[in-house]
């Protein structure tokens, strides 16, 4: 097998823990550990807390190896906090000081670019210089962001969204391979225009021998003294404006009077503040931090049912990264989708689907699989054995190693 030059541009990275960064991160490494050169510009570590840590810096350029994989950090302005225009402002900033990068690294000549979408905004510079240096060019969507930001009301002018999905479709088809996550996103690539030949399914993924079913007692619930007998209604992960967790805190307001029902909320974003508000004095509702990767396994077993919210119309526009994590543990998932989207085909036969934003039906799915111990262990089962055909980190890897190979060649 012949060994590739990568050149991977994604706004984020390791060591971010969850959603983007941790994909693009595994990707890195794993193709690096089969012999492949890879290096990556990115910006510093900020999401989901939208703070940079200490040990990195907004406004200055840094070089690190990590794994086997050379990592170019790149200036960013991060918002306190994130609104619509701050967030356009914050994806161009990267755009913006990643090109002097991406610039420099085209001179190792690489075999192949690949570049992360969000932030669109880096794509162009891709593209010019991808051709410039005989480049293969990939485009990885992993949020359709221009629909997202109209459909959830980041941007508003009708007279805009048709100049900027027009750019966007010349900006894929200008790309030698575009990929997506699910079945339901290449569907919008054919809406995009973007050619069959040129189109990839390219899964989010979990590595099934780091997260299992656990029979144990659980040190979670021993430490936010949790009753055994209680039921865990838990979500973990970015607390952001798409997901519609307020769904959430209005179902634990519903039933507060259940006292063997307690509700976890796992993890940091822009909403969090608002969200910590509105469950003030709300007894059966916990709040966690977001766990370091080590302790995410014991997290998500501590849930009896997990829980994934997500607002009308982006169900069809992102595949929640943290799905998959939540089938490998053998839960049966709660989520607000409508019947025809990929989310409700993936959980069919392992969870529960109700529509987005209708809170009777959810907290009658809550309190339904709570009295239902039977159930709970057949979604359960199911979950985990779709994770262990479906979603398995190397054979997913092993594909998309094969599909650059063939792109490289034609």
């Amino acid at each position: 097998m012949s060994f590739l030059r990568i050149l991977l541009v994604s706004l984020n990275y390791k060591p971010e823990l969850t959603g983007i960064g941790k994909y693009s991160g595994e990707m890195a490494e794993w193709l690096a550990k089969q012999g492949h050169d890879v290096s990556v510009v990115t910006a510093p570590p900020y999401y989901p807390q939208w703070v940079v840590p200490e040990n990195y810096h907004s406004f200055l350029y840094k070089h690190e190896t990590m794994e086997d994989v050379d990592v170019w950090r790149c200036p960013l302005w991060v918002p306190v906090k994130p609104s619509g225009l701050k967030r356009i402002l914050h994806l161009a900033s990267f755009a913006v000081m990643s090109f002097p990068v991406v610039f420099r690294q085209m001179f190792r000549r690489p075999d192949i670019v690949l570049v992360v979408e969000p932030p669109l905004f880096c794509t162009p510079s891709v593209v010019f210089l991808s051709r410039i240096f005989r480049a293969k060019s990939w485009l990885h969507i992993q949020d359709f962001e221009v629909d997202a930001a109209f459909e959830l009301g980041i941007l508003s002018s009708n007279r805009l969204k048709s100049f900027v999905q027009k750019i966007e479709s010349w900006l894929m088809s200008k790309f030698d391979r575009v990929s997506t996550i699910s079945n339901q996103m290449i569907h919008k690539l054919d809406i995009k225009k973007v050619s069959t030949k040129k189109q990839v399914l390219f899964p989010n993924w979990v590595d099934i021998n780091q997260i299992y079913p656990l029979n144990s007692i659980n040190q979670f619930r021993l430490e936010l003294n949790i009753p055994a007998s209680n039921i865990v209604c838990l979500y973990s992960g970015n607390m952001g404006e798409k997901q519609g967790l307020e769904l959430v805190i209005e179902a634990a307001r519903c039933l507060k009077e259940h006292n063997n029902i307690t509700f976890v909320m796992c993890g940091h974003g822009a909403a969090h503040d608002r969200l910590f508000d509105m469950a003030n004095g709300l007894h059966n509702v916990l709040w966690l931090p977001l766990q370091p990767l080590d302790k995410l396994n014991e997290l998500l077993n501590m849930a009896d049912i997990h829980l994934l919210p997500q607002k009308a119309g982006a169900a069809d526009l992102v595949m929640p990264s943290k799905l998959t994590g939540m089938l490998a543990s053998g839960r049966p998932v709660l989520a607000t989708a409508m019947s025809d989207t990929q989310i409700a085909e993936v959980l069919q036969d392992s969870g529960v689907i109700v529509p987005p934003e209708a809170i009777d039906l959810f907290v009658d799915a809550i309190e339904m699989l709570a009295e239902d111990a039977a159930e709970r262990y057949r979604l359960g089962n199911n979950a985990r054995e779709y994770a262990e055909k479906q979603l398995g980190l190397e054979a997913i890897m092993l594909r998309f190693e094969s599909s650059l190979l063939e792109c490289i060649s034609q």
